[in-house]
């Protein structure tokens, strides 16, 4: 049986408010495996003054590894001189993830105003070529409140339009099932093309209309079937990490440690129920 429970990772944007050098602290206490890291923590970092070689010292003597970093979002529909800051941006967290020994970048469709998916294929390839000269997999994320690239079809279009090794999917459990998915959604999905995965719980009932998807709940306190989900990632044989980013500014309010201590044990929990009933 393919276990799970060595490959869970704290996604920093779950602890938001909390800083960087605390939010790694956190998650190695707490018990995950890894970290997902965003962008804005490198922004932050310099922010308060940090040089580049600091922040990446800061992250290696955490001594948790680092699954994934996201890159900015909105590259898939910019053109011109906004594109190529967002691509330089790219370069910037691949170079980050070499050095932290990292080798997935995510991206996500963003908030800006979006283009057409002809421009969002051309844009993700040229993302891709970036990452892979970097010798790094670049994971594609649909966003279930995105006017175009909402559902895993979406992003699965873009995936094949692109057509090379390193470029593939981010799933992820509240946007599978605000997008009006469930548990099987993803089964006739390419393992290999799943590169990464986060999860968090969906509160029941219709989604919000809010474009960003911030009411997100810890794993089993929602509505998304979190046992079957992960009976078909280890039966599919999935390799990759599972982030828990559930950004709620509720949480936010909370102890950090305790946030993280409750995501872990939770997740941990329903992947043992998962493998009885797999086993059973």
């Amino acid at each position: 049986m393919n276990i799970l429970h060595n490959r869970i990772a704290l996604h920093t944007w779950t602890l938001d408010t909390t800083p960087l050098a605390d939010a790694l602290r956190i998650a190695r206490e707490a018990g995950y495996n890894a970290v997902e890291l965003r962008h804005v923590d490198f922004m932050r970092g310099r922010k308060a003054g940090m040089s580049e070689d600091a922040m990446v010292k800061l992250v290696r003597d955490a001594n948790i590894k680092v699954a994934v970093i996201g890159t900015e979002s909105g590259v898939l529909f910019e053109t011109g001189d906004a594109l190529k800051r967002l691509l330089d941006s790219l370069r910037y967290v691949s170079e980050k993830a070499v050095a932290l020994g990292c080798d997935v970048i995510m991206v996500s469709p963003g908030q800006n105003a979006p283009g057409g998916m002809a421009l969002a294929k051309q844009n993700l390839k040229t993302c891709a070529e970036i990452t892979a000269e970097y010798g790094i997999k670049l994971a594609l994320e649909f966003n279930s409140r995105h006017p175009v690239i909402r559902t895993l079809e979406n992003g699965m279009e873009l995936v094949n339009a692109v057509n090379m090794k390193n470029c593939g999917l981010l799933l992820d459990t509240y946007h599978l099932h605000c997008s009006g998915g469930n548990a099987a959604t993803f089964k006739n999905v390419p393992v290999e093309q799943i590169i990464t995965f986060q999860f968090s719980d969906a509160p029941p009932g219709p989604p919000s209309d809010t474009r960003m998807p911030v009411d997100r709940l810890p794993p089993g306190k929602g509505a998304a079937p979190f046992v079957d989900i992960f009976k078909n990632l280890m039966a599919m044989n999935y390799q990759g990490y599972m982030s828990y980013e559930a950004p709620n500014p509720a949480q936010w309010e909370r102890s950090a440690d305790e946030v993280a201590r409750e995501g872990a044990e939770r997740v941990r929990a329903l992947l043992t129920q998962a493998e009885q009933a797999a086993a059973a």
